[in-house]
């Protein structure tokens, strides 16, 4: 659908890379079909190959939505807070470019914003395809636990998603609007003026747990979070990849943009070093081995499933993911403002 002139906009839909770009078109496609609910739009592309560029302008023109272009690669929340800058409207929606809406989402979701006051209000977040069948995140469960121990106190962090991994069928009658503790990046409707008081979005959480980190300050500074599981939406992740997703993928999913994330997390929180970090620690990769290694020994072994080849493959693929992150860590000394001119440390960085 395309806006309504006459109705001046309450909402601005934030759309931004997650892990790749060959979905690109699916997404945005699937924005204008089912939104019946005035929006602007601005779109972030940090570093999409040459043909996604070309699509993005042409749809731009088309659609007349804002784009903003980086030639390199950026982090979810770097391009979050790019195009959080350029958001005048009461909300905002933070939408990832692998992500299938349905209709009346963005009307349902305004509407819980309305009746709740809530801060934050996501949806029902499925996972792959067939489109709108899995859940992944019904909204969810997170809090600080104190014990005291011999050194002092322990801080733990307690995550939950509520009957995950469950289908839509399964859980129907559990499907109704709901306060929760935090929503998930892949889609999530925030009322603008909470920014005031959280700042900016945290920009040393490179890859993990920024969703987790901005449901906890909007709670901190007094926001209520909330999931209205009427609507659905789907993201729909690799594999398969196209080669031209390949290197943000690796960067995205790096093992030190990971580590870098977890630790800021940790530090930030004054959280415990626990098993709840060592499992992270213990999965560094985990996506990449999926989406790249294991396609790639099953090719090369002419469609067997070769544990052995896996094996083979995988120190080779952390000396090449160590060499993408350091890579690009110098591109950022070299050319630190013009192409990255978002501050490397978040507005508020005190610990809590």
């Amino acid at each position: 659908m395309v806006n309504t002139p006459t109705i001046a906009p309450q909402v601005t839909i934030v759309v931004v890379p997650r892990e790749r770009f060959s979905y690109t078109r699916e997404s945005l496609e699937s924005i204008y079909e089912h939104t019946d609910f005035p929006f602007k739009l601005v779109y972030v592309d940090g570093g999409s190959p040459r043909h996604i560029q070309r699509y993005l302008e042409e749809q731009s023109r088309e659609k007349d939505f804002q784009l903003i272009r980086c030639d390199r690669y950026l982090s979810p929340n770097q391009s979050r807070n790019m195009g959080l800058r350029e958001v005048k409207t009461k909300y905002l929606v933070f939408i990832d470019n692998d992500v299938v809406v349905t209709p009346g989402w963005l009307t349902r979701l305004v509407n819980c914003a309305e009746e709740t006051d809530a801060a934050i209000v996501g949806p029902l977040t499925c996972i792959g395809t067939p489109l709108h069948e899995m859940i992944h995140n019904p909204g969810g469960s997170t809090y600080i636990k104190e014990e005291p121990v011999e050194t002092g106190i322990r801080r733990s962090i307690y995550q939950k998603s509520h009957f995950a991994n469950r289908t839509v069928e399964q859980m129907r009658d559990k499907l109704q609007r709901t306060q929760c503790d935090y929503a998930e990046f892949h889609c999530m409707l925030v009322r603008t003026d909470i920014f005031e008081k959280t700042g900016l979005l945290d920009e040393g959480l490179f890859s993990t747990r920024e969703h987790l980190d901005f449901s906890m300050m909007v709670t901190r500074a007094g926001g209520k979070v909330y999931c209205e599981r009427e609507v659905v939406v789907t993201y729909v992740p690799g594999p398969p990849l196209q080669w031209s997703d390949l290197g943000f993928f690796m960067l995205r999913w790096s093992d030190a943009w990971d580590l870098a994330s977890l630790k800021r997390f940790r530090e930030k929180w004054d959280l415990t070093e626990d098993k709840y970090f060592q499992k992270r620690y213990d999965q560094l990769g985990f996506r990449r081995k999926r989406t790249i290694v294991k396609p790639l020994a099953k090719a090369l072994t002419f469609g067997w499933r070769s544990h052995r080849m896996e094996q083979l493959l995988i120190p080779l693929e952390k000396r090449l993911n160590r060499y993408v992150s350091d890579r690009y860590a110098r591109q950022c000394q070299q050319h630190p403002s013009s192409e990255q001119p978002l501050q490397q440390q978040p507005v508020l960085a005190q610990k809590y």
